[in-house]
């Protein structure tokens, strides 16, 4: 992907370690500040689906682990078109 060009202003303080990072690393500084700016970007962010938009009728009980595996198995199953019983 095509990257763009944009300003960032930091102190001296945080230039410094910046400019040591990418030196000890072999990477530019630039690539520094991506790495740092692309987990508050991602936290940030705002989906155009929720996280879960499926939702699966409950028998009113917390389900025991083999039987979320097992549902999530025959989910994965029916995505893939194969109805057919493991």
């Amino acid at each position: 992907m095509p990257m763009k060009r944009t300003n960032v202003y930091v102190d001296p303080d945080e230039l410094a370690i910046i400019k040591e990072a990418a030196r000890r690393r072999g990477v530019s500084e630039a690539e520094i500040t991506r790495q740092g700016i692309h987990p508050t970007a991602m936290a940030n962010r705002v989906w155009d689906e929720p996280l879960f938009s499926r939702t699966f009728e409950g028998t009113g009980h917390t389900p025991a682990k083999r039987d979320v595996r097992d549902a999530v198995a025959d989910a994965a199953r029916c995505e893939n078109g194969s109805d057919a019983a493991a």
